[in-house]
């Protein structure tokens, strides 16, 4: 089991627009559920685990945004019409637990903001930081960092272009990062 983050992110580094929606939803390309490589990442996803503000949205959706995948939240209470078959809890320690006792084998798809994915990649649990950059310049909106510390060690592993001008890039999350040199490379 991975616990793989997946978010897009403007070409001047927003993960959201300014008005905080999600950077790929502003790509003119974006098809919920179907553009920017989701089915293909979503094809080795058995679980969902989100924050509740990302999660809340998706109780009013015409479409159930994860109808294969078990869901697990975290938030401090239960939001009002949640399904039975949605595991909540405040506890990100107590969750993530959880997550591993219910695993089948399957990748989990870590969904939400910064925050969200700040806490798991503390707890040692985020495993791979997958961006998709939108052909797009927001001057605005909400950055990755710093609530994902820039700290963490972010070691290659692909990249692809996308149809509609997005690029994904993938990381690896193991290690950390050495410390910044005072002095650009050509100068040492």
């Amino acid at each position: 089991m991975q616990i793989r983050a997946r978010l897009g992110i403007s070409a001047d580094g927003y993960v959201t627009t300014p008005n905080g929606w999600p950077a790929q939803t502003a790509d003119p390309a974006f098809a919920s559920g179907q553009s920017h490589g989701i089915r293909e990442f979503l094809a080795d996803c058995e679980a969902a685990l989100t924050g509740r503000t990302t999660f809340e949205p998706a109780l009013t959706n015409s479409r159930w945004p994860w109808p294969d995948l078990d869901v697990f939240v975290l938030g401090s209470r239960r939001p009002e019409g949640t399904p039975d078959h949605v595991t909540t809890d405040s506890d990100p320690v107590r969750l993530l637990e959880k997550v591993r006792a219910a695993n089948r084998g399957g990748d989990v798809h870590l969904i939400g903001g910064p925050r969200t994915i700040g806490t798991f990649h503390a707890l040692g649990a985020l495993d791979r930081l997958e961006l998709v950059v939108v052909p797009m310049l927001f001057g605005g909106g909400m950055r990755l960092t710093p609530a994902l510390s820039p700290d963490a060690g972010l070691t290659f592993l692909s990249q692809r272009a996308l149809p509609g001008g997005s690029v994904e890039i993938v990381y690896s999350c193991t290690g950390s990062r050495e410390d910044l040199p005072d002095k650009p490379a050509s100068q040492r």
